[in-house]
């Protein structure tokens, strides 16, 4: 005996999944952009505020889609020249960086 066909738990599926929001919908701070090795385009959403990460791979043309500040550096653990991006800011496509910290203070 079958009480409800397969079409009915789709579309109550369907339904649900529209009512929920989604991360990015929700997000508050929004997403960091770059661009790896063969130009494989990455995304990190919503990250810590003021803590440094090291890239594990090639990285260039950092985009900001945050709504706080990051600060891009061309050598591991966030040493070198900084590149200062604003919200909304992007780095030259073929600017490489190495480490970066998220709304530092």
């Amino acid at each position: 005996m079958r009480l409800f066909p397969p079409v009915v738990f789709g579309l109550s599926g369907l339904a649900l999944a529209m009512a929920v929001p989604t991360g990015a919908a929700v997000a508050a701070n929004g997403t960091f952009s770059w661009l790896g090795p063969h130009s494989q385009a990455h995304f990190l959403q919503n990250p810590p505020d003021n803590k440094g990460y090291d890239m594990g791979q090639e990285a260039r043309g950092a985009r900001n889609g945050l709504r706080q500040p990051l600060v891009t550096y061309p050598r591991k653990r966030c040493k070198g020249t900084p590149t200062h991006l604003r919200p909304g800011q992007s780095s030259p496509s073929g600017a490489h960086f190495s480490s970066v910290i998220f709304n530092p203070r």
